[in-house]
């Protein structure tokens, strides 16, 4: 008995629908939070910019400075701040707290390692690897 309550546990877990990613959501997120120093493309040449230390860098080339992969893992951690930059005078991003919450999206990491991130960060990722450039 107690099998067969595991199993059916295990069943109605595994059929839960786990949140997608929404590139769509995820460019809105950008251009509210990030658009004033990467810019509204993304290349790096928002208005704020002149004012950083340190120039944003080109987001549409994560993947290609990265060997054509996205850096999934360093781009997390600027988002949620635990790779914090210099340049901002505070850990990244000053928004920080709107990307925490409930950690229910999947993602996997190059190693094939999963992650679970909140559902914003995931959105905002989705957006980012779909305007890499080739």
């Amino acid at each position: 008995m107690r099998r067969s309550t595991a199993c059916l546990i295990a069943l109605c877990l595994s059929a839960t629908a786990l949140p997608a990613q929404d590139a769509d959501q995820g460019r809105a997120l950008y251009q509210t939070h990030c658009a004033s120093c990467h810019g509204a493309d993304a290349e790096g040449q928002g208005p704020l910019a002149p004012a950083l230390v340190l120039q944003p860098i080109d987001l549409t080339t994560l993947s290609s400075r990265n060997d054509g992969t996205f850096p999934l893992e360093r781009v997390l951690k600027r988002i949620d701040g635990t790779d914090p930059l210099v340049s901002h005078g505070s850990p990244m991003p000053v928004f920080g707290p709107y990307f925490e919450g409930v950690a229910n999206v999947p993602m996997k990491l190059a190693d094939a390692q999963p992650i679970l991130v909140p559902q914003p960060m995931a959105d905002l990722v989705a957006y980012l690897m779909s305007v890499q450039s080739d």
